[in-house]
């Protein structure tokens, strides 16, 4: 019967740490015990893990932040291209069906000039528009409320699965590490039963 001490032990040890991974999300919906009431950790607590990572994003990421990537020089100069072929499209195509006299009037040299005229102009338009743009999306936008509400929405179920999918073998190996120190917990306790 002493053998069955290290097995016993062994078995302990991954079962609590198979049952504390298991009380992190279950159950969802409160059980009330008579006693006591159990839920999983994550479902009781919820509201306040989304408000606690709502106001930590907000502080480790303000809207100035948003507004140095979205204003960069660089960022805006992407969007050159684009404009200016838009612009080509609308100065050759749309421009002489809508205003049909207007083709007899403008030629390739006239069309680039006002499209490189125009371009100039948005060069200069553009960081204003963005700058208005992002004054009146910080006056709507709570960063730390958006944040909170998206981690309070979702189902706990959620968030267990893809748990387990990216930290499948980190679940296995906590199971194995708790068997491993109760085997040596039991082979300790064989050893002191053995030596009285």
């Amino acid at each position: 019967m002493l053998y069955l001490i290290p097995l016993l032990t062994a078995f302990t040890g991954w079962f609590v740490n198979r049952a504390a991974l298991w009380l992190l999300f279950r159950p969802a919906n409160p059980l009330n015990l008579g006693l006591f009431t159990l839920q999983g950790a994550f479902p009781k607590r919820q509201q306040q893990i989304a408000q606690a990572v709502g106001n930590a994003v907000s502080q480790f990421v303000s809207f100035d932040d948003i507004r140095t990537k979205l204003t960069d020089p660089e960022k805006i100069s992407a969007l050159k291209p684009v404009v200016e072929e838009h612009l080509d499209h609308f100065l050759r195509n749309k421009l002489p069906q809508a205003m049909p006299m207007i083709s007899m009037f403008i030629g390739d040299s006239t069309i680039n000039q006002i499209k490189t005229t125009l371009a100039a102009e948005l060069d200069l338009l553009f960081p204003k528009l963005i700058g208005q743009f992002l004054d009146k999306a910080q006056a709507d936008l709570d960063l730390s409320a958006i944040v909170s509400n998206k981690i309070a929405g979702i189902a706990s179920e959620k968030v267990e699965a893809g748990l387990r999918e990216r930290m499948g073998g980190a679940f296995t190996a906590m199971g194995l590490l708790g068997a491993g120190i109760g085997l040596v917990i039991g082979l300790l306790q064989l050893w002191i039963a053995m030596a009285a």
